[in-house]
């Protein structure tokens, strides 16, 4: 079985936390994109864990964890990040971690580039894309010019330390002309060394070990950084990411384009969030803002900035859903709207003066006005339910008018943080 997690929104849905629960169920997990531009919060008996590089199936020691070639490395960060989980008694060895050996490595001067540009933006026009500043815009440029570095070089320093004065030559021109003094070669040699050797055990191929895991009847999950609307194609451009965080591209992202997914499961929150900058239609301010995102702790998890947060918005979720191909959802988050009396579903849209069903091209959504329904709340604590018959039937009818307002099956609806807050609604 080859499944995939997918972000149905935004990002921030709660992915690593249903990871976390569902990998009981499968022999690998396997991140497919992205880098350390974003974190996945996982809390359970052994604690509570970020995670940006490490897929969430590392908190299960039975559980073989694999980053794709789709994925940008910062060796450092995951250096620390590896180091941060043995601290906290979590295993990691090259027989529960596996690297592709076709990752690309996100260089310090990356992440110098990233920084440079959105100061510049921010100088010139007001108007920073909102980056998380860790260089995954300029290394994912790099990749596809062929001017990056990969994981699989480190196995070999004297041909990776031959080709470095060249590409520092190249990058160099673009450092200067901002302002920055270049990017040294010895300085570069000594990350390689400090930072790529420890992690030369767990290269290998991941696509011969995926595809043998496969053919022994393993159970595959593929699991996605941040959501369809942040997807470099198919997301709010140029608001996005700048990696593919479709379902569709997982089997590619991992190392087996020749494999099929069996189960596409979009997570999706009761309300929505976003982090960074541009059109977000549903969006709340002020105190109706405050207590959402103080309720939800809707903070990043990789960068510690607030979110911006809003009711749950449909016609952004059926486009996300599409773009997933879900087949079924996972809702995140029920809990947060327990002491609300009436809770607002953003329905339509309103695009001058004309309601619209589906989600436009970016350039008009700062022109769409969200248009709300007013459903009634709970009003009490549902974080001690365990089966759907638990929940109040206000619940359990604001769970089923998104299920038909989305039509899609949501399956699991998550009533906290914990493994065992979870509820099968189909049980």
């Amino acid at each position: 079985m080859l499944t995939s997690i997918c972000g149905i929104n935004w990002g921030d849905e709660g992915k690593g936390r249903m990871v976390d629960l569902l990998s009981e169920k499968f022999d690998v997990v396997c991140r497919y994109q992205g880098g350390n531009n974003a974190g996945h919060t996982v809390i359970n008996e052994k604690g509570r864990f970020i995670l940006n590089l490490l897929p969430s199936g590392i908190l299960r020691e039975d559980v073989v964890n694999v980053l794709g070639c789709g994925m940008v490395i910062d060796i450092k960060h995951l250096c620390e990040e590896m180091k941060r989980l043995r601290d906290a008694g979590i295993k990691i060895t090259p027989e529960n971690l596996k690297i592709s050996d076709k990752a690309i490595i996100t260089m310090p001067y990356h992440v110098l580039q990233d920084v440079m540009e959105e100061e510049r933006l921010t100088k010139a026009t007001g108007k920073p894309y909102g980056s998380t500043r860790r260089g995954i815009a300029p290394v994912y440029a790099d990749k596809y010019m062929k001017k990056a570095f990969r994981m699989g070089e480190l196995l070999n320093p004297e041909l990776l330390f031959k080709r470095l004065p060249d590409i520092l030559a190249w990058k160099n021109m673009t450092v200067k002309a901002y302002g920055f003094e270049p990017v040294a070669v010895d300085k570069m040699t000594e990350y390689f060394k400090t930072y790529g050797e420890p992690l030369t055990e767990y290269i290998t191929d991941t696509g011969i070990y995926l595809n043998e895991a496969e053919k022994a009847g393993k159970n595959i999950m593929f699991e996605a950084q941040l959501g369809a609307l942040r997807d470099i194609d198919y997301g709010i451009v140029p608001y996005t990411s700048s990696s593919s965080t479709i379902a569709a591209y997982a089997p590619i992202g991992a190392g087996v384009p020749n494999l099929k997914l069996d189960n596409s499961v979009g997570i999706m929150k009761a309300y929505s969030s976003c982090v960074g900058e541009g059109p977000f239609t549903c969006e709340y301010f002020g105190e109706q803002a405050h207590k959402l995102r103080e309720s939800g702790g809707e903070y990043g998890a990789a960068t510690g900035r607030p979110r911006r947060v809003g009711p749950f918005d449909v016609v952004a979720s059926r486009y996300g859903i599409r773009c997933q191909g879900a087949d079924e959802i996972a809702l995140t988050k029920l809990d947060v709207l327990d002491s609300y009396e009436e809770i607002e579903i953003c329905t339509h849209y309103l695009l001058n003066g004309k309601v619209i069903n589906e989600f436009p091209f970016t350039d008009v959504l700062d022109e769409c006005k969200p248009v709300f329904e007013k459903v009634k709340g709970w009003n009490c604590d549902i974080t001690k339910c365990r089966k759907k018959e638990d929940l109040p039937k206000e619940a359990l009818a604001y769970i089923r008018l998104l299920e038909k307002l989305c039509d899609c099956k949501i399956k699991y609806v998550s009533v906290g943080a914990e493994r065992e807050a979870c509820i099968n609604m189909y049980e």
